[in-house]
């Protein structure tokens, strides 16, 4: 891949990213409308939850973590990487069946195990159910996660980022759906039918993705068929590298039940957090998410064939594009969560009680968004040379901090502990892998370009802060208006952007005629 790349992958992976988040921003305004913080929204919300903490395990953690690099090299090398990929499809299709029988079987001892609190109420019982139906989905976006992962590894992000869009257009269609069909049984309110249509749409929506991920790579030359499964010698060592990675995955799954956990004590707290968790997931979908994808086979190749040079400049480029589009939507995040939050979710079941509750979550999840973001930046320096290992030992140190801060002052400040824990331990993640990958030499090394801009970068969103503050004290009545409020949400952030990008501009944070340049040439 030519430098240059990095940018256009990059672009191409966050456009269609930015696209699915929307359609995230609109399903969750429906089920927020619909079903508000009450006990089907919560049973819900644990119930997606598991197949989607057990994927990020499974495959776009410790499998994807591994078997990239592995691939990547192959593809370099010419060593049969289209045969590799095929076993460890067959590898990873009899393990995850296997292994969605046992929890749709154990379903009632997962859902205690994702929130105790529910234990004794019916949030218990729906969840459960809820949890039964959606649960074969981490089988199908697992294997969609492997195919994504050949499809980056060569060059082609569209398939693989656009799949997730799949998911959201289910989702909306399934509580439009519901909502047409509950006056044919209105014994069983409208809650509990958005509820069930929701559960089937999970299922659907994995077969969904992984339906076009599957044509694309079949496309690319990649074909993927049931076969007898075997261990090669590929696969072992593919195992013996994702063990340490499957470990640190665990480990952050244990941070996100730790939240959970304590979320679940007080009623309401699991929605409001995941209403939270929506809009952070916004940027650091777009940006972390997008950076991580190209920069690991990026990396893999380049370090692979000696070039630290280009691995160092990449990482460079990498993290100063991160810093700059994510420290001004932290700022954002901070500085006017309540209008953020009351515009996009308050209506119908959603009251100004719950607004209150949810922006209070998104200022202390904003103040971690630069961390998550620069985690996704600096892990593929580790895993681009098979090094899982001391990711593993971090994540369990920032685990420790997660729950020490989480369950040690609930007590006193209530729901809020998680998303402080959450932030907090990011950033001790970030200064263990930073201080980690100072053994790495040149390629891990800031140059003098990035110092240049990076407190440029800062200085610019406290200007954007600055406006963003002003504007919304001088709009709150009409950030309130119900017919209005909208678009007035629309100026404020629209403002906000135009503040940054012209401060950013003047200070010489960014050049945006590098980005118009690199996309030409790329």
């Amino acid at each position: 891949m030519k430098p240059i790349s990095l940018i256009r992958g990059f672009v191409t992976v966050g456009v269609w990213t930015l696209m699915s988040r929307v359609l995230g921003f609109v399903r969750d305004i429906m089920i927020a409308a619909y079903l508000g913080a009450g006990p089907v929204a919560e049973a819900f919300l644990i119930a997606f939850s598991l197949p989607n903490m057990f994927r990020r395990f499974f495959a776009e953690g410790a499998f994807n973590m591994a078997f990239v690099p592995m691939f990547a090299k192959k593809l370099e090398t010419g060593d049969d990487a289209e045969g590799f990929a095929q076993d460890a499809f067959t590898g990873m299709t009899v393990l995850l069946s296997v292994f969605t029988v046992l929890g749709v079987a154990f379903m009632p001892w997962l859902v205690w195990a994702m929130a105790s609190g529910y234990a004794g109420d019916e949030r218990f019982t729906l969840a459960v159910e809820f949890g039964r139906l959606a649960f074969p989905y981490i089988l199908f976006i697992s294997l969609a996660a492997l195919i994504s992962g050949v499809l980056n590894a060569t060059g082609r992000f569209l398939a693989a980022a656009a799949a997730p869009v799949l998911l959201n257009v289910i989702f909306v269609g399934a509580m439009l759906v519901g909502a047409w069909y509950y006056p044919v049984i209105p014994e069983a309110g409208l809650r509990q039918v958005i509820g069930n249509s929701l559960a089937y749409a999970v299922p659907l929506g994995g077969i969904a993705q992984l339906a076009l991920v599957w044509w694309a790579a079949s496309r690319a030359g990649f074909t993927f068929r049931p076969r007898r499964p075997r261990m090669t010698p590929e696969l072992k060592r593919l195992a013996i590298i994702a063990a340490p990675a499957a470990l640190a995955g665990g480990v952050v799954q244990i941070n996100l039940l730790i939240g959970r956990q304590v979320a679940s004590y007080f009623d309401g707290a699991v929605a409001w957090l995941s209403y939270a968790d929506r809009l952070y997931q916004l940027p650091l979908g777009v940006v972390g998410i997008a950076i991580g994808v190209v920069l690991l086979p990026d990396l893999s190749r380049r370090l692979g064939a000696g070039d630290t040079a280009g691995g160092r400049d990449a990482l460079n480029r990498a993290g100063e594009l991160s810093l700059a589009l994510t420290v001004p939507a932290a700022v954002a995040l901070f500085v006017i969560p309540v209008p953020l939050v009351s515009v996009l979710f308050q209506r119908g079941a959603f009251s100004a009680d719950d607004v209150a509750a949810t922006a209070l979550v998104v200022a202390v999840y904003g103040m971690g968004l630069p961390a998550f973001v620069l985690q996704k930046t600096l892990q593929p320096l580790f895993f681009a040379r098979s090094d899982t290992k001391r990711p593993f030992y971090y994540a369990v140190a920032a685990m420790v901090i997660n729950a020490g801060l989480a369950v040690g002052l609930s007590p006193s400040i209530g729901y809020i502990a998680a998303a402080l824990g959450t932030t907090l331990a990011g950033w001790a993640m970030v200064a263990m892998l930073w201080i980690g990958s100072r053994q790495m030499g040149d390629a891990a090394t800031l140059d003098a370009r990035f110092k240049r801009r990076i407190w440029r970068i800062l200085l610019a969103s406290g200007v954007m802060g600055v406006v963003l503050w002003w504007l919304a004290v001088l709009m709150t009545p009409v950030l309130g208006a119900p017919t209005i409020r909208y678009a007035a949400l629309a100026i404020l952030v629209a403002a906000g952007m135009v503040s940054y990008f012209l401060a950013g501009h003047f200070l010489g944070a960014f050049r945006l005629s590098e980005f118009k340049r690199a996309l030409r040439r790329g």
